[in-house]
């Protein structure tokens, strides 16, 4: 009998060794050498056909990290029995995931079932903005549901929240995510001018990177302002990652400053957030060729 109890005990302990620890994928290594994971998309789960979410959910199974989700987690009304279907994909990695809310997610009133499903990771329900640390870079989550939270404007309460925020961690490289893009090429939304003020606000702060979702495609700007001219020096990197399941939708008109498009594959985008740098990775779905990749330096 005390034989069997020690074995079950060191192959309990040989399980634990190997498994992912995927909320500090770098614990090995100093990380200003490897650095922290953030992965994730937006665009997720749709009760009629979960195949789309499933495959990226299993890309999620083979990356250790935080899990960012840009918003529209589950379709088609953000209710109980939709967060079911994303529970059944994507809520395998629910202990590491920080969200952020998209409109369908307030299409259930106040986005009770959002809030519910992830409890305190979402941010406080009244509002759904929130930042955390990861690694050496300062997250910061926002709510692109401007009508909800008492608009975007400048002095609105998340303007003004954002703007206290980013005060308190000057020295941070920074990156933020929420639903609704500024740019996008996007056919179905495109830009969406309501965000402009919470962009100024990160620009004006030398924000680094920021992702969105809302365009069912995956898209990459080179560093912008606010107003979109170029501006390599401390201009933010936009990414939008529509890619986490739901169904593709073509491009409109190209917006400017736009470096890389596609709207043929599911994937996830793979951020690796190192001292003073990062570094990016377009990660498609099994059965895709479509990938993108690079590098870039903190203001």
């Amino acid at each position: 009998m005390k034989s069997t109890f020690i074995v079950v005990i060191l192959l309990f302990g040989t399980l634990f060794a190997f498994a992912p620890d995927r909320a500090n994928p770098s614990s090995d290594s100093p990380a200003s050498d490897q650095g922290a994971i953030l992965v994730g998309a937006g665009d997720i789960a749709d009760c009629k056909d979960l195949s789309g979410a499933e495959a990226t959910a299993k890309l999620l199974d083979q990356i250790p990290g935080t899990v960012m989700v840009p918003g529209d987690l589950a379709y088609p009304g953000g209710s109980r029995e939709d967060f079911t279907c994303y529970d059944k994909t994507w809520g395998r990695a629910k202990f590491y995931t920080r969200p952020a809310p998209g409109n369908h997610e307030f299409h259930s009133s106040g986005a009770t079932p959002y809030f519910n499903y992830f409890g305190a990771a979402a941010g406080d329900p009244k509002t759904g903005y929130y930042s955390y640390e990861l690694g050496a870079w300062h997250i910061i989550v926002l709510n692109s549901e401007c009508k909800d939270v008492g608009g975007c404007e400048a002095g609105a309460p998340q303007e003004k929240w954002l703007r206290a925020d980013l005060a308190a961690h000057a020295s941070a490289c920074t990156l933020a995510y929420w639903h609704k893009p500024l740019f996008s090429s996007g056919s179905a939304h495109g830009n969406d001018l309501k965000v402009k003020p919470l962009w100024q606000a990160l620009y004006d702060a030398n924000a680094d990177v920021i992702v969105g979702g809302h365009d069912h495609d995956y898209e990459r700007f080179a560093p912008q302002t606010p107003d979109g001219a170029p501006d390599p020096q401390r201009g933010i990197r936009e990414f939008v990652v529509g890619t986490g399941g739901k169904n593709h939708r073509p491009f409109g008109d190209v917006k400017p400053n736009s470096e890389v498009r596609d709207a043929t594959a599911f994937g996830v985008l793979k951020l690796t957030l190192k001292a003073g740098a990062y570094d990016w990775q377009f990660i498609p779905e099994a059965g895709k060729s479509f990938t993108d990749s690079g590098s870039g330096e903190c203001h």
